[in-house]
Formats: C-alpha cells, structure tokens, sequence
C-alpha cells in the first residue's frame, strides 16, 4: 500500500511566523526618533549619521509617493493599503521629515512623475511590494554604517517594510 502525498505546505514564512518576529524586532529596536547623543559613537560621524538620517527619509517619502499613487488609481484599496501607507508616513516622521499628507485616502495633487502605477490592481500591489522589499533589503545594509539609535530605528523600519511586504503580496493573491 502507498503512503499518502505529503500535505501541501506553502514557501516562505508563515504569517503567524513574520508577524511575531516583527514585533519582536520592534520591541528589541524600539521605533524611538534617535535624537540621542549616542549617535556620534564608534561607527561615524555626525556628518555619517545625518547623511544616512536624510537618505532614510527621502526614501519613507519616496515610498508614501508611491502609496498615494496606487491609493489615487485604485481608491477600493485604501482600506487595505492606507494602514500600511500611514505606517510609512510615520517612518518618515521617524528619520525627520515632515508629513505634507496625513490622512491616507488623500490623493495628492500632483503625483509624482517618476511613479507609474500598473494598470490593475493585483499588479499595483505587487509592485508595491516589490518597492518595500527593495527598500527594507536597502535600509538593512545600511544599518551596518551606522552607530546606535539610527542602527536600531533603520532595523526596525527595515523589519516593517519587509512585513508590508509580505502583507501586500497576500492582498495580491
């Protein structure tokens, strides 16, 4: 008699798997805003550290951009994709910048140029995230040039990318 197939397990992380270690990541790397003075330790300068601030802002506000484009062509998704756009919106605010647009079904006035979004849906949310994954793999070789606080916020916020990440592929499917 032959044994039976084996039941069908799914690659990857399992949900529950990603989740727990996300938040254990954030509670090991706490999302603080790093204004502490151990940012001038072993690893850099002043110059390192502000220079690796302004690039990790840049990029938060380049990937809510990229929200507020999806958010504009596919306004059904804002229940799924708002929270996570929202979460972005505070990553930016965590490395220093200044959120122009809090409310996440606001569609800006003139999106960006350099976003194109996918003409549907399921392709728009797996571009978006493509983009958090890049952007999460970016930001973690990045937290090796950098000393303390800007270190663990970078770990962090890399670790909620990856999530939205994951997230956003599900809603794809």
């Amino acid at each position: 008699m032959p044994y039976p197939p084996p039941p069908h397990v799914p690659s990857g992380p399992r949900r529950r798997s990603l989740l727990a270690s996300v938040a254990g990541g954030a509670l090991l790397a706490g999302c603080s805003d790093g204004t502490g003075s151990t940012e001038e330790g072993t690893a850099g300068s002043p110059s390192v550290v502000e220079r690796a601030r302004a690039r990790a802002a840049r990029d938060s506000r380049g990937i809510v951009e990229r929200y507020d484009a999806v958010l504009a062509a596919y306004p059904a998704l804002a229940e799924q994709v708002g929270p996570l756009r929202a979460e972005a919106v505070r990553h930016a605010e965590a490395f220093g910048e200044s959120a122009a647009t809090s409310s996440p079904t606001a569609s800006p006035a003139s999106p960006s140029p350099s976003v194109t979004v996918p003409t549907t849906e399921k392709d728009a949310l797996a571009q978006l995230a493509a983009a958090e994954r890049a952007l999460a793999d970016r930001r973690a070789k990045a937290l090796l040039d950098v000393p303390g606080e800007l270190a663990r916020l970078l770990a962090s916020v890399a670790a909620a990318g990856a999530a939205h990440a994951y997230l956003l592929m599900e809603g794809s499917r």
